[in-house]
């Protein structure tokens, strides 16, 4: 897209003095630099302004000063420059407008000189380490890091959840007492306490596996009685149920329960054989008492409330294994939730959706910049894309493309996009003097034609760090979508320099509001390097 509108510019004499304190200064002292014209009282005067003249920084921007002389006015405009390289640098010719009419100062020399260093009685440091610059991907990274933190915390719920679970799964599936014995005996000998010098809790174990038997298979207290109340607990549901247990099975189990007591509460160490003959003692008593029970006829009825028994504890391992999940899956969403709550209090909601949903020219701004040169005479320029060579005859009106020898033009986005650049050169066929604010008019009138409404229009004096001049405007406007009718709130910038046979232009356009977007330009507008134009 490009919009040019060719104007002759009017010259007149100059009627502004322009004077320096001194031509030569060391490295970031102050240049004053001093502009005066003289006027009539109803006559209006703009001096320039701009954080840059040429390649000389306006480190002070001083207050116009006002000297009455008969029946006009002296005007004193008084700017600080300074630059912090050593060289030499020309401050451009600067424009002073009066009464809108432009009026061109004199550009000066001047040469800034090294501070020489010491190195006698300065001391030298040692030079520092390059500091890399943070990779595009180290997001990526991060985002990564965090997945695998909340599929960790998933996992780890998850099996927090099923270990207890299948402490209480392990009481309901044993089918009979002697089985669940069995099967506890077994893993108390894959545990090797007693091996580990865990004495205590494997005679601990070791007897409470064969009480809860003889409670649940004899029904009696065994968990609350002493050895003695248990003992004699056993002899009295011996004779009761007409169990044959023999006398010796009774000693026999009396004496491992005792020397568990004194390994519990008097600190007694058995040896290693006599632990071993302990758990055979046990194992034998439970199996010798369950065979002594009376063995009961089983009934179909019996048999019936067996399945049903069995599906009951299937469903009932669906259902806690579904509920694993379930508290699994609303942990980690629960922990997502308040890490977002967290940002969004603390960073706000912007920060929290930008770096987690994404944000367009984010994403441009953060990317691989291209520093490339355009056209002819050439811009070099970085921008976060490379520009794309658009066809100038569809941009621009027969008539201009009439005065013009050659055109070219680089584009990036749409008018409507998130953000959109476009970089223009020409050489025109004859000598023209080009008037830019009438350009930049022109430009702006184009704008509307292609939907731009409420246009606000500011514009300044811009140079680049070589000291060629130009014009910007600037402002915000409103774009219509021509697909779905919405109107986007947009702030433009478009630059104009005019050389010797050829004309350059810039334009950045984007959302007004959009923080990344305003780094971008900012970036992009410090770059600009052009070339000039020689005949």
């Amino acid at each position: 897209m490009l919009f040019l509108l060719f104007t002759t510019t009017l010259f007149a004499q100059n009627r502004v003095e322009t004077s320096i304190d001194t031509t030569k200064n060391k490295i970031g002292a102050q240049f004053n630099l001093t502009l005066r014209t003289v006027v009539d009282t109803a006559e209006t005067v703009t001096f320039p302004s701009g954080n840059n003249f040429g390649r000389m920084e306006v480190i002070r921007n001083y207050v116009v000063d006002t000297v009455k002389k008969d029946n006009r006015y002296e005007l004193i405009k008084k700017y600080g420059l300074a630059q912090f390289d050593s060289g030499k640098y020309t401050v451009p010719s600067l424009k002073v407008f009066i009464n809108q009419k432009p009026y061109f100062t004199d550009s000066l020399s001047v040469e800034v000189a090294n501070v020489q260093v010491d190195t006698l009685q300065q001391k030298m440091y040692e030079i520092k380490p390059i500091l890399g610059a943070p990779s595009a991907s180290s997001g990526i990274w991060k985002w990564l890091l965090i997945v695998a933190l909340l599929v960790g915390v998933g996992f780890l719920v998850y099996y927090l959840i099923k270990k207890y679970q299948k402490k209480k799964i392990d009481k309901e599936t044993f089918k009979t007492p002697i089985e669940k014995a069995t099967s506890l005996l077994n893993t108390l000998e894959k545990k090797e306490l007693w091996q580990k010098g865990e004495v205590k809790a494997y005679y601990s174990e070791l007897t409470d596996i064969a009480r809860n038997y003889i409670e649940e298979a004899i029904e009696i207290p065994a968990m609350e009685s002493t050895t003695s109340e248990l003992i004699v607990g056993l002899r009295n549901a011996s004779q009761k149920k007409k169990m044959a247990v023999s006398q010796e099975t009774l000693e026999n189990l009396e004496r491992v329960l005792k020397q568990a007591d004194l390994v519990k509460f008097a600190k007694s160490k058995p040896l290693d054989f006599e632990i071993a003959e302990d758990k055979k003692k046990i194992e034998k008593a439970i199996l010798t008492l369950d065979n002594a029970i009376p063995v009961e006829v089983e009934e179909e009825d019996d048999i019936l409330n067996e399945a049903q028994r069995q599906k009951l504890i299937k469903e009932k391992l669906r259902k806690k294994r579904n509920a694993r999940i379930g508290i699994a899956i609303a942990s980690v969403v629960g922990l997502i939730v308040g890490v977002f709550t967290f940002f969004v209090l603390t960073k706000g909601f912007d920060f929290v959706k930008d770096n987690l949903i994404g944000h367009p020219t984010k994403d441009l701004m953060e990317g691989e910049w291209v520093l490339s040169e355009y056209g002819n005479p050439s811009v070099k320029i970085e921008t976060p894309k490379v520009l794309k060579r658009m066809d100038a005859e569809k941009a621009v009106p027969k008539e201009a493309m009439a005065l013009i020898k050659e055109m070219q033009m680089f584009a990036y986005g749409s008018f409507i996009d998130n953000f959109y650049i476009a970089v223009s050169t020409n050489k025109f066929a004859q000598p023209v003097e080009m008037d830019l604010s009438k350009a930049l008019e022109g430009a702006l009138k184009m704008m509307e034609l292609q939907g731009a409404q409420n246009i606000v229009v500011k514009q300044e004096d811009f140079a680049t760090k070589e000291g060629i001049t130009g014009i910007k405007g600037y402002g915000t406007m409103t774009i219509l979508d021509p697909v779905n009718k919405k109107s986007t709130k947009a702030y433009y910038e478009i630059l104009y320099f005019g050389q010797e046979g050829g004309l350059q232009q810039i334009i950045i356009l984007h959302q007004e509001g959009d923080e990344y977007a305003k780094q971008i330009s900012e970036r992009v507008l410090n770059s600009v390097e052009l070339k000039k134009v020689t005949q």
